[in-house]
């Protein structure tokens, strides 16, 4: 690929398990194209339908709303649809194409990565996923803080790739020019505590995602 070709290339930044006011300002205010709120109950990171829709009016357009679930009943999604304009559902549990595509929304399919997973036949269930987002395999769902092994990621996925699993700004630009993933989604990489965000960090973040894009 060339330099020129690269310096086109925007790799899109998800702030995920945002709960406040000042967090969802500061991750618009660097630049995020996307913001995640939490729908999983056990999640430290977890917003009511409420919550969530008091920070989504916060959002200028064309800043995306994104909203994370994990083996969630209808009745759920539909629900949080009924109160949160989300743009994009994010699945991580083990929900089939068809649970997925059921609210007629565009979609993340989240993967927990590990060896003896083939990623293309994982990614070839979704046909209609938006992108297949690829995550550490850790106990829980997502938020671990833990990378995971990018030569892992095999070439011929059909879908974009959406990379997360411990990044932050230390390692983020390292990871862009390594997996040239089409977004990046940070959550505990920029907090200060669970749940609560660190502008600095998701300034320094942003930033190197912007660095090695022009690389």
């Amino acid at each position: 690929m060339t330099s020129a070709t690269h310096a086109r290339t925007k790799t899109r930044i998800k702030i995920c398990g945002l709960t406040r006011e000042a967090d969802v300002d500061a991750a618009v205010a660097a630049g995020a194209d996307a913001i995640g709120f939490v729908f999983y109950p056990p999640s430290p990171r977890y917003v009511t339908p409420e919550r969530a829709a008091e920070l989504v009016r916060r959002l200028p357009p064309f800043v995306a709303a994104v909203g994370l679930f994990v083996n969630p009943e209808p009745a759920q999604v539909e629900a949080v649809l009924a109160k949160v304009p989300l743009e994009v559902l994010q699945f991580h549990g083990d929900e089939t194409e068809s649970q997925c595509r059921r609210y007629l929304r565009p979609y993340l399919k989240a993967a927990r990565v590990r060896p003896d997973l083939d990623l293309v036949q994982y990614a070839a269930a979704y046909p209609s996923a938006r992108a297949i987002l690829l995550d550490a395999f850790v106990d829980g769902y997502g938020g671990g803080g833990k990378t995971f092994d990018w030569s892992l990621i095999p070439a011929g996925l059909a879908q974009s790739i959406v990379l997360s699993g411990g990044l932050d700004g230390d390692n983020v630009a390292e990871a862009v020019r390594r997996v040239r993933p089409a977004a990046v989604d940070v959550s505990s990489g920029v907090e200060a505590a669970k749940g609560i965000k660190d502008a600095a960090k998701i300034r320094a973040f942003i930033a190197a995602v912007r660095s090695a894009d022009n690389d």
